[in-house]
Parts: structure tokens; sequence; C-alpha cells
């Protein structure tokens, strides 16, 4: 069966660790000591000395290495995750290696031979196990290691399980067929066929050699679950539940414990976290602070250029709506010709718009119109990072039109956004930009938004879509 593999799996993979870390530990010494290529330190401790502390550096990276989930399956876990994993650990390691040394007063134990250490042990683990999961990849293409499952219940939740496995051959799982009482015996979906009624479960665990059941009722049918994991907890075959809410909550859910009892929050949003909050706030304020005074001379050749070719008021002012529903003034060069305020309201602008001024054009083509807007910030309405504002006229209109779309209002807009930096802004879907915007809102870190500003700076500014 698959999991008496991974467990022999798993118990190959701490052997082969073993042995790249004392490897490691061993290459680094002879470095060190042994080669010209460090300069050897005076009265340096022997080499029994360094092996008798491997006895305690090797089972401790073993043990980081099992807290940071380095043993779990492979068939999903990403590369990167993977590869983030490794270096937490080695990191952690050579801290606590370090920290220890320190207490101890060991000051002849050579630090430098543990950062070299450090790097060859990185290295080589990184090395291993993308090996390892090359091999691994090779074998389930090719029909080894299979993970065999059965569907229990036909959904949308069932498609999109089976669209992954289908998309991902190299996890090496196997959709033998799906039960469900609603469908017709035979109806197929991308190669899986649905085979029978739930009630012969059992029936079907007897006659196949099945690795895994996953659940995948519709919510329609979900008084029939309790009875369903009855059964599959009888046949003793591994048992996950897929839950059909994608068209609820799109994206990864945040469950709390309430005292014993799960707790499903539709929709998890880092920046509700008081310390994140803070931690962004801050950035924007000295971010904002420091661009305003920096960019103060391109501001006056901007304001000048506004000014002497158009008439009207230097600066554009137009309701938003921002963070938590509140409306406010958001500021930008004025590119257009002055125009009637209900107009203004509710036009959309569209390419070649005759509306806009020639030097308007480049000031939105750049997006250099928009830097006012760092007043916005340093004032608090908006952020560096974030969805884009839109006007209130728009907001009730789109509300009604696309789902989840006032979930954007649960963080402050923002100057840029994931969506401007991946092509969507100005006349462009909104539907898809809102699909980006959730996705910055749910998995929002402080590198995320330093991953944006970046690309913001790289593709960012000039844009065939800003109208």
């Amino acid at each position: 069966m698959i999991r008496d593999n991974q467990k022999y799996f798993n118990r190959l993979h701490v052997i082969i660790d073993l042995l790249v870390v004392e490897s490691s530990y061993l290459a680094s010494w002879y470095l060190k000591f042994k080669t010209p290529i460090f300069e050897h330190e005076s009265g340096r401790l022997s080499f029994d000395t360094y092996m008798r502390a491997s006895w305690f550096i090797v089972p401790l990276y073993m043990l980081l290495y099992l807290a940071f989930h380095l043993y779990t399956s492979k068939r999903v876990q990403g590369r990167r995750m993977e590869f983030g994993n490794i270096l937490k650990a080695n990191v952690l390691g050579l801290m606590i290696v370090l920290t220890v040394l320190y207490i101890m007063r060991q000051h002849y134990f050579s630090r430098e031979m543990l950062f070299i250490f450090f790097v060859i042990n990185m290295l080589m683990e990184v090395l291993v196990r993308s090996f390892i999961r090359f091999l691994l990849h090779m074998m389930r293409k090719s029909g080894f290691n299979k993970k065999h499952i059965l569907l229990v219940g036909y959904s949308r939740a069932a498609e999109s399980y089976i669209d992954r496995i289908k998309a991902f051959p190299q996890w090496g799982y196997e959709v033998k067929g799906i039960l469900d009482d609603n469908v017709e015996i035979g109806t197929n979906y991308n190669g899986v066929k649905v085979i029978g009624k739930t009630d012969t479960l059992l029936e079907l665990l007897a006659e196949n050699d099945l690795d895994e059941i996953a659940i995948t009722l519709g919510l329609n049918e979900y008084s029939k679950l309790a009875k369903l994991v009855n059964l599959c907890e009888k046949s003793g075959v591994h048992t996950q539940f897929v839950p059909d809410y994608n068209n609820i909550i799109p994206s990864r859910p945040y469950t709390e414990d309430l005292m014993g009892l799960p707790v499903i929050n539709i929709r998890y949003v880092p920046l509700s976290n008081t310390f994140n909050a803070l931690l962004k706030r801050v950035f924007d304020i000295v971010c904002s602070g420091i661009g305003i005074i920096v960019l103060s001379p391109l501001l006056l050749i901007i304001a000048c250029a506004v000014k002497f070719t158009s008439k009207g008021p230097l600066i554009f002012k137009q309701e938003r709506v921002g963070l938590r529903n509140e409306p406010f003034m958001m500021y930008k060069f004025r590119s257009m010709r002055v125009q009637d305020e209900k107009e203004e309201k509710k036009a959309w602008t569209v390419k070649d718009d005759p509306r806009v001024t020639k030097v308007g054009k480049f000031l939105r083509r750049t997006s250099l119109d928009e830097l006012p807007q760092l007043f916005n910030i340093f004032k608090g309405e908006m952020s560096i990072v974030g969805p884009r504002p839109e006007r209130p006229y728009f907001v009730e209109k789109f509300k009604e039109e696309i789902p989840r779309y006032m979930v954007k209002h649960q963080v402050r807009p923002g100057l840029t956004g994931w969506a401007q930096v991946n092509g969507y802004r100005g006349d462009t879907s909104i539907k898809k930009r809102i699909e980006y915007d959730l996705y910055y809102i749910e998995n929002w870190t402080f590198g995320f938004d330093i991953k944006i500003m970046f690309m913001t700076i790289f593709k960012g500014f000039v844009n065939k879509n800003a109208y």
C-alpha cells in the first residue's frame, strides 16, 4: 500500500539526510583546517573534539527537519516551500549551535567552520532533495508509485479535484471513479467516470485496492456526510473531505479554535491583525514622507506643465471609496479638461479619450499623475500598496454585478497593487482585477508589498492600458 511505502521512504529519507549533514560537517572541517582556502586558527581544537560535537549537531538538524515538515509527502508539497523550510531549519540550527557555544564559553570552536557548514549543508540538501523529487516525478509519470483514489460525490469540488490531478501527473494520483446518487452511471468528466451509487462504497472497497477516499459531496448533500464518514472509517482506508464551498469561500479558509469548537472564517485578512496593520502603516508614513521630499522637484515641474498647458485647477480631487467603505477625496494632477461634475462621476476613461489633454496623456501613461496620492497615503486615507480605489457610482454598480467586490474595502486602497503590476488597470476586466485584489488581501505579507513595489518600478508605471 502507498502508506506503507511512504513510511519506508521517510525512513530512507532520514538516513540520506543523516549522511548529507554528517558529510557536510566533515567537508566543512576539511575545508577550514586542511586546505589553504581559509586561514588556519592558532590553538584550534582537535579533530576528535569537532567529531564529538557532531553527536549533538547532526541529531539537532534531524529534529529541526522534522519540525519544519521536511519529511511530509512530496506529492503536492511545492519546491519553493520545501527549500524555504530547509533554509529556516538551517538558520535556526546555526543559531542554536552558536548560542550553545556562547553559553559554554567555547571560544576556540571555529565559528567560521560552522558558517562553511551552513553553506555546504544548504547546497547539499537542496541538490539531494531536487534529485529525489526528480526521480519521484519521473516514476509517477511512468505509472509507478501511484496513489489510487475514489471520489464520493459529484460536485464542483470533485471537478476541481480531478482537474488539478490531471494537470499535475507528477503527483502520482489516479482517480478510479466517482460514486454519486444523483448523476447517471457512466457520466464522464475529464476521463473519470461515475461508476456507482454511494451505497456501493463498501463493496467497491472490498473489490479494489484503494489508497484513499475523497468525499466531494455537493453542498445540498451534506446530510449524507456523517453516514459516509462512518462507512469510510469502517473500511480502514484513509479518508479526506474536500468541501464544496468554493463559490462561497474562494480561497484558503482561516480556522480558529473556539475552546474546542472549530470556526471557519469566511475570509482571512492578515491586515486585520494589529501588528501587521501597524507595520504597514509605519512603512506607509515613512515611504510617503520620503517620497514627498525626494520627488518635490519633479512634483513642481509637473505642476508647472499642467498649469501652463490647460485651464483649470492644478490638482484634480475626486471622491473615492476607501477602508471600511469610508469616502475620501483622492488627489491627482489634472490630466483632463475641466468637465461637468455629473458627467465626470459616471464617465469611464477609454483609449483616445478626447477629454485627456496632451500633457495629461503623458502623465497618465507614465502614472505620474498619481504622485499627489503620496499626500493621501501620509494622511492615512491610502497605502503604498493595495487595491485601487473606485468612485462611489462604480462601487454601487460593481457590488451588484461582481461577487465579493466589496471585500477590497477591508484594507486601505493603494497607490499601486497586485492587479496593476499584472496589467489590470485602465479599461481592463474588472472581474480579473478583483481576483488579483482578493489574492493580495488574503495573502498579504510585508515581503509581498516589497515585491509589488519593485514590480511597479520595472513594469507598473508605464502601461499600455493606462489611458
